[in-house]
């Protein structure tokens, strides 16, 4: 009896420390321009402007690049994501951003947070777009297409066609 009572405990914590919950993923995608933090910025800073450069984007709306300001990102494939503005250091040639209310057909996360940077980067600029996010569905068991993995394809691939898109938009001077 007593050596139950003691079993009993270590399978619940164990089964507990099993059944944990998603963990958040991190990702970070740069790219460098031919053109200085000034002209990547002019492009860039505008926080509801993603639709000019960014080729998943069909079309953004904003309520302007301040801390506390918002942009409706609608999405090629329909989805559409509400972000709103943490911090805005236009001197600093950065911005940090997070997703109210997720939208699965849009991307595959439950919630994520970002920060997009534009630096010196010898005569050009180095753009960094960073990430931390949660997968789709973040039950213990979620399905593939709502996994840490599926997330982590999917914003990889938004950052990574975003930051492209911004380059031939700057450097072919022309937004699309």
């Amino acid at each position: 009896m007593r050596l139950s009572l003691l079993v009993l405990p270590l399978a619940l914590a164990a089964t507990a420390a099993l059944a944990h919950g998603p963990t958040p993923q991190k990702i970070s995608q740069s790219i460098t321009i031919k053109a200085s933090p000034d002209a990547v910025w002019k492009v860039a800073g505008d926080f509801a402007g993603i639709g000019r450069w960014h080729p998943a984007v069909a079309k953004a709306e904003g309520s302007g690049s301040r801390d506390g300001g918002s942009r409706t990102v609608t999405f090629k494939n329909g989805g559409t994501l509400t972000e709103s503005l943490d911090e805005y250091k236009p001197e600093e040639h950065s911005y940090s951003y997070r997703m109210s209310d997720p939208d699965l057909k849009a991307l595959p996360v439950s919630s994520y947070s970002a920060t997009f940077t534009v630096s010196p980067d010898g005569d050009g600029s180095k753009v960094e777009w960073m990430g931390r996010f949660y997968r789709g569905d973040t039950g213990n068991e979620p399905p593939e297409n709502l996994s840490d993995e599926a997330g982590r394809e999917a914003m990889n691939g938004f950052f990574s066609e975003g930051l492209k898109g911004l380059k031939a938009a700057v450097e072919g001077g022309k937004a699309k």
